[in-house]
């Protein structure tokens, strides 16, 4: 018998009872398992969308930005960079601007969600925060638009459009990587004025 052969058996037989023993833990850890039950399987939330009532089934930890996207079907708002530093995700929770992706779709239930679908009148006319950004080339690649409309029809009904300097300050959360904040800012000018008269 060589002294390899030796600790070959030894461990062999001091690490098989440790892996019955872990064996067994894990099993009784599986039946305890579905008595608590599975957190993944689904919560109900009913959100209040645009004016409609949506009554959904999401996983407690969904963003309520992934809930609008591939729930509801409203793509308007855009996953810019998922951790609420870029903006394109704005939405509105009962008139204040929010970042859906920061936001659990759950805790947005019981308060009135506008989307960009949602801004223009029921008439199809858009908004006049819509109609700047047209009118001044206020997008480029378009990619935060959404956001960027959101966060500044927001700015002004806060009343934080007083100038060109309060605007871009609290425009400062929506990046464009297109660079288009001088049209940006001058969009929400021409729209205080309309949505203010």
């Amino acid at each position: 018998m060589s002294r390899r052969f030796f600790m070959k058996a030894g461990a062999t037989g001091l690490v098989a009872p440790i892996i019955a023993r872990g064996a067994d833990e894990a099993k009784s850890a599986a039946q305890a398992a579905p008595a608590r039950g599975d957190a993944r399987a689904g919560i109900p939330v009913e959100l209040s969308i645009n004016g409609q009532p949506h009554r959904l089934t999401v996983d407690p930890r969904t963003t309520l930005l992934d809930a609008l996207r591939e729930q509801v079907g409203l793509t308007g708002s855009k996953k810019g960079c998922d951790h609420g530093q870029c903006g394109a995700c704005t939405v509105h929770a009962d008139g204040k601007r929010i970042l859906s992706c920061l936001t659990l779709a759950a805790a947005a239930e019981g308060r009135e969600i506008t989307t960009i679908e949602g801004i223009a009148s029921p008439s199809g006319s858009l908004h006049p925060m819509q109609q700047a950004f047209i009118d001044h080339d206020g997008f480029q690649c378009g990619y935060c638009t959404p956001g960027q409309i959101m966060s500044a029809v927001a700015c002004i009904n806060e009343g934080h459009a007083g100038s060109e300097a309060e605007i871009r300050e609290y425009m400062s959360g929506n990046l464009c990587r297109c660079a288009a904040y001088p049209n940006i800012v001058a969009a929400i000018l021409q729209a205080k004025t309309r949505m203010e008269s």
